[in-house]
Parts: structure tokens; sequence; C-alpha cells
């Protein structure tokens, strides 16, 4: 004990009482979080309800319609259960009518009252033959079941309290397989009981699904169970079965971990849920527009836009048969619209969740703005305490809101809020008695813990970004689709179909620029902005370079071989895609560039401009990668270096010699490399000493040699200069230097 009060004193001595309280504070709200009593439950669920009404979900598009047993279809054909013909005429309707789907919001659990067999049983005053005859119809049920083997249909069932009679497992069931930590099933909720439909529209149907919805205390709806337990049966609700049955998935998917289920998973889409399986329902306003009438699509008097299309839900808003729940968005919403909600939210991928780390969020915001609290608190004074309190209420609210709305999130700042203001409540009354008592000694001990300049001036005011750069010697690269145009055009119904392509080629791209030390600056559109040497130093920026350049041909060529072979394959139009590739060195400045909101480390300066010209060059060459000369200097002895021109680029007013890389140092020690090398520089000396006809003769022994191909393009480009030339030629004093018209 002695020891126990000697430890206490020397921390209330090194920290203060107050402090030591808060600190234990910290301790006993954590604890009351893992706990999770019902008043901290509440105040975040009212939390998150407030966010659903400031920020409902937004309707985009209407791909639910929900066929209402409202009063009108009670009063037009009467009471409810109606015979089950009725419900075949329903569905015989809503498909002709372009239905997608069609789902139950109702249980069909008992025969119906009216099948021909029962009314000959209980109909008084009948002779034989009638009864005879009555029981040589059709039942009800199997009209129904007919109807609904002649569509797509989604069968309701519903969870019970108590078991009613036997699972019946010839029946059909819905297959639901667990990925991840076993023994997810005990997280799931359970229903002892389980109500069917009968058998005979059970064994027809295109799947079933549970339509019990849990309510929360306070009797809102918030969640939705997506897999639950009937009667030891996991099974999905009737929400999700529509979609398994619409995107074609064979078995569900329940992704787990040992904090409980993470998500649902379908073919293509996963549905986030909480560690109990229950999708949290991202409310739209109500909407009377998503509604018709049973009676009018009885009476084919519905719009076709309606029902084409869409995916039916069966259901009823009448007040007699009491199925209106209360959400956050609405006081009365029938239950059928919570479903429609569900499917609205993922068809429409505008779901929210609570996700599982979201705990260790709360406990990490509490822990570190609570230890902020309680370090900087006690040193401010009146005015700044309170901007203090402000500004961390501030920060925790709009975090929790930035994550709704911008990655629908549910992360909470109530408790965190409720931690922070406790200290600081605690914090303030601790500092106004100490003030009370000793004035002078406490302005002592403020200024014995007073922090740092640079953190005081942290804690006080937004870090400013300074912006700035240096000058260094840097290798740009610009690289470009040619005709990426054209290509993109035949993607014009396909946009999501030409981002796969764009991330197709841009991925193996970027990685080869990146394997060679190079940094990517941007992305525009399907071009590359890179350099090297920058923010890393790399003593040989060239040969990174020019390696990347020709990594990058390679690597097009891999695509390209790929996606001819998926044209054959799949009929379609193969065109290539070529890469044009501009390499300049020279001196950039480099440094964060753009504004105190947005910056970029990025390079600008003379051998950018270059770089960005040399890569529109290079279809005129009829090479696809285009070097200035300090690149090419530096990358001689390793690539084969063809010179093409001395140009004159827009913009400058010193030109540039330019040159191509044909290849490695195998393509440059190559006889064939060599003799067109020299073809190459006898043409270019002819041509820049006007001797045009000896340009010419160069021009045609080139072609006569082999892979004279590969420089077609630049023959006939001197061939028309020089042709030119002969009619007009040049000024005096011309030093073949030829300027560029564009850029």
């Amino acid at each position: 004990m002695k020891r126990l009060k000697i430890l206490r004193r020397w921390f209330a001595r090194k920290l203060g009482f107050a402090r030591l309280m808060c600190l234990a504070l910290l301790v006993v709200f954590a604890g009351a979080r893992l706990w999770d009593p019902p008043p901290i439950q509440e105040l975040r669920l009212r939390t998150f309800d407030m966010f659903q009404l400031i920020d409902p979900r937004h309707k985009a598009a209407r791909p639910v319609t929900i066929v209402d047993i409202d009063d009108k279809s009670l009063a037009t054909l009467g009471q409810w259960p109606w015979p089950r013909t009725r419900i075949a005429d329903l569905i015989q309707n809503l498909t002709n009518n372009g239905a997608v789907a069609i789902g139950f919001d109702v249980v069909f659990s008992e025969a119906d009252r009216l099948n021909p067999d029962l009314v000959a049983s209980q109909m008084r005053y009948l002779d034989d033959a009638t009864r005879a005859k009555l029981r040589e119809l059709p039942s009800n049920d199997q009209i129904l079941a007919d109807a609904i083997k002649r569509s797509r249909v989604i069968l309701g069932e519903t969870g019970q309290r108590a078991i009613s009679s036997e699972v019946d497992k010839s029946l059909p069931f819905t297959g639901v397989a667990t990925v991840g930590e076993d023994g997810a099933e005990r997280f799931l909720f359970e229903f002892p009981g389980l109500l069917r439909n009968v058998p005979e529209i059970e064994k027809v149907a295109a799947g079933r699904g549970l339509f019990s919805i849990k309510t929360e205390r306070d009797g809102l709806i918030r969640r939705v169970p997506m897999i639950m337990r009937a009667q030891g049966m996991v099974m999905p609700s009737l929400s999700l079965e529509i979609l398994r049955v619409v995107t074609g998935t064979p078995t569900l998917l329940v992704r787990s971990d040992k904090t409980g289920v993470r998500a649902v998973r379908l073919k293509g889409v996963e549905i986030p849920t909480d560690r109990n399986g229950q999708l949290w329902v991202h409310y739209a306003r109500q909407d009377p527009s998503i509604y018709v009438s049973a009676a009018d699509v009885l009476d084919n008097t519905v719009p076709p836009n309606k029902i084409a299309g869409k995916l039916v839900l069966i259901g009823t808003s009448a007040v007699g048969l009491n199925d209106i729940k209360t959400t956050p968005v609405s006081s009365t919403m029938p239950g059928v619209e919570i479903h429609a909600q569900v499917l609205e939210s993922v068809l429409s991928g505008a779901v929210i969740s609570q996700p599982n780390y979201a705990l260790g969020v709360e406990l990490l915001a509490a822990l570190i703005i609570g230890l902020l609290v309680i370090i900087f608190t006690p040193n401010l004074g009146p005015v700044r305490l309170v901007l203090a309190g402000a500004t961390f209420a501030a920060i925790l609210i709009g975090v929790s809101w930035f994550f709704y709305v911008q990655y629908r999130y549910l992360i909470d700042f109530t408790y965190p809020l409720l931690s922070t203001t406790a200290i600081y409540l605690t914090l303030i009354f601790a500092s106004f008695v100490r003030e009370q008592r000793q004035r002078v000694q406490i302005r002592g001990m403020f200024a014995q813990y007073m922090s740092p300049v640079l953190v005081e001036q942290l804690a006080q005011s937004p870090e400013k970004l300074v912006l700035g750069g240096e000058e260094r010697e840097m290798t740009i690269m610009f690289s470009d689709v040619r005709g990426f145009t054209t290509i993109s055009e035949t993607y014009k119904h396909d946009p999501q179909g030409l981002i796969a392509l764009m991330n197709r080629f841009l991925t193996p791209l970027t990685d080869v620029i990146i394997d060679q030390k190079g940094y990517i600056d941007k992305y525009m559109g399907d071009a590359i902005m890179a350099f090297w040497n920058a923010p890393l130093d790399d003593a040989e920026h060239e040969v990174n370079a020019c390696e990347a350049a020709i990594q990058m041909l390679e690597r097009i060529d891999a695509v390209n071989k790929d996606r001819e072979q998926e044209a054959v394959d799949g009929g379609h139009v193969y065109i290539p895609l070529n890469v044009g590739i501009g390499l300049n060195t020279g001196i950039g400045v480099v440094g964060n560039m753009g504004s105190d909101l947005k910056k970029n480390y990025s390079v600008l300066g003379d051998s950018v401009n270059l770089a960005s010209r040399l890569e529109g060059q290079s279809k005129e060459y009829g090479f696809p990668i285009i070097v200035g000369s300090r690149t090419a200097l530096a990358a001689k002895d390793k690539f084969a270096i063809l010179e093409l021109d001395f140009i004159m680029v827009k913009g400058k007013t010193e030109p540039e010699v330019i040159y191509a890389i044909a290849g490695r140092a195998d393509v440059m020690l190559s006889g064939a490399f060599q003799r067109l090398r020299n073809v190459t520089i006898e043409m270019l000396a002819c041509y820049r000493s006007r001797d045009w006809q000896g340009a010419l003769d160069a021009i045609e022994r080139g072609r006569r040699s082999e892979d004279a191909d590969t420089l077609e393009k630049l023959f006939k480009l001197y061939e028309v200069r020089i042709k030119e030339f002969q009619i007009n030629p040049p000024p005096e004093g011309w030093t073949g230097a030829y300027a560029l018209l564009t850029k």
C-alpha cells in the first residue's frame, strides 16, 4: 500500500491529478465502447440516421417496380388472400410485359382454400356429377405453379419464433458457401422455425429467400439481414436471392473472418455487411412513382415502361395487412419498399457499410484526440481553449461525415466526441479550480509545460505548403499511342472496355518505367510523361530511359499479340496499338509545383518541351523512339543510334540534331544496321551540302539494302524535301536545319 501511494504521488507530481483523471477516463470510455451498452448504441444509430436524413441516396435510375396489393386492389378484387389463379394471372401479365424477375413479399404456406377439390368437399347441396367434375379440375396451386414455371419467380419465405413443422429437405434450397473463417454461421440471426410455401410452387420457383426483417431496439429498420439461419438452414434474404437469380450466381459466398461476417458475394458483386450478415440500407426518400396497383396490372392498364426490364416486387401497403415499417427517412414505409431500397442500393453501387475496422478507428481517434487534449489543453488560454474544443469536435464530425459522403462508410464520431468532451470538461474544471486557488503558480506551471513554437503553430493554424524546386540534369520521356482516337471510337458503346484497354497497356508501360528507375510525372489520357534523375540521383539516367523505351515497345508487342488472338477468337476487328516515344536530356526545374490546395512533383523547362515535340515527330520519321542529341551521345555505346535530321522545333531558336533508337547493342553490331547507317550518313551529308542527286542516289542504294523497309518513311520524307529544294533552293547560309511546322 505504501509503495502504491508513493507511485500515485509521483505520477500526480509529474502529470497532475487532472491529467491522471483524464487518462482514467480514456480507459473507462474505451471499456464502455467495447461493452457497447444500449444507450451508446442508440446514440450511434441516431447519428447514422441523421446522416441519411441530411444526405439520403439519390436515385439515378429506378430498376425496381412494386406491384402493390393496396386498398384499391382489395376494394376491387376482394379481401386477401386472393385465389391462386388470380396470382397466376398477375405473374402472367407481368411476364408478358417484360419483367426481368418477380419476387413475392408474401408467402403461400397453405393450399388455396378455393382449390376445386376442396370446394367439392366443402360445398353443400352439390350433386355427385358436379363434385366429380370439380375434383377432375387442376388445383389452383398447380395453375400458379405452371405460371411460375413459365416465368422467373423468387418466392418469399419467413422465419418463425417456433417450429411449426419439419423442414422438407427434398425441396430446393439456395446453396451458400463460406470463404474465410469457419463458424460464420454463429454470427447470423437465427429463427427457430421456417414457414415455406406449398410444395407445388416451391419446386418450380427460380429462387426462394426470407423476407423477414429485424427491427432495432427503437423499432426502426436500419439494417436488413442478407443471410440468416432458419430452422437450421442458412438462407438468403428475398432481395439477395433476387440478385442471385438475375446475376446467374449458382452459389452464394459468405466472406467472413474471426470478427464475423464481412460480405456476401455474388457474380461480379460484393455486398458489405456487418458482423451479423446485415446490410446497412442506404435509404432514398420514399418514392411513390415505383408503385403500381395490383388491380391495374391485372387489368393491363399499367404503362409498359413500368414493367419492362424491371425487377418486380409484389407486396402490400394496405393498412389492414399490417406491413408498415419505420425507417430513418420515413415513419410509414411499406415493408416491400425496404426490399426495393436494398435492391436499388446494390444495383446502383450506392451501399453504405460499417467496416469491421470501424471500432478500431473510433478507439484510435478517441485515444489520439484524448491524449492531445490532455497534453495541450492545460497550457491554453480561455479563447484558445474554446477554439481547440470546437476544432476537435469539427474534426471528429467532419471526418465521420467525409467517410459517409465520400466512401459511404459509417464511422461513429459520438463515442470519440463524448470521450473527448468528458476529458475536455474535466480539464476545464480542474483548470478553473487551480486558477482560483493559485493563479500565479498556475501561470508558472503553464510556462513550464509550454510546447515548442513549431508545435504551437501547428496546433493553432493549418500547415502551409512550401512550393519550390531545383535545377538538375534530367532525361524526360513522353509516350503516346498513335491513332488512339480511332481505337477509342470502336468502344463508344463500351466505355468500361475502353478503360480496361487503357489499363491493360498503361500498366506494363508504367512497370517498365519504374523498373528502370524512372518517375511517372502524370498520365494524360493514353499518354505518359516520365523523367529520370529526380527525385533520386541516377548516374545512368539516359541509358535507363532508352532501355525503358525499348522495353515499352516490347511490352506493347506482347499486348498486341494477345489482343490479336482475342480478336480472332471473338470475331471482331483488331486495331494494333502503336506507341511513339520522345526522349530528351537537359536541364529542368523539378519540385513541388501547383497551389496550396493541390501540388504535384513535376518538371519544367525547354528540355521538357523538346521531349514532347520529339514524341510528336515519331510518326513522321517512321521510328517509334526519337531522342535528342544529349541522350543519343550518352547512350551511343549501348544502343543502335541512327541520325535522322537537324531540325528547328517550333518555339525554339536553336536547331537540334535528332536520332532514332533502332535497338540494343546486338542490333548496333549487326551488318545490316551498319550498312543502313552508312547509307543514312551519306544521304544526310549530300543533303546538307546541297548535292541533291547524290542524296537521291544514296536513298536508292539504301532501298536495295537488307531491312531497308525500316527506313522507307525516312527516305520518302527526304525525297519530298529534295524535290522541293530542286525547284526552290534553300537560301544562302542554309545549314541543313529543317523547321518543323507543327508542335
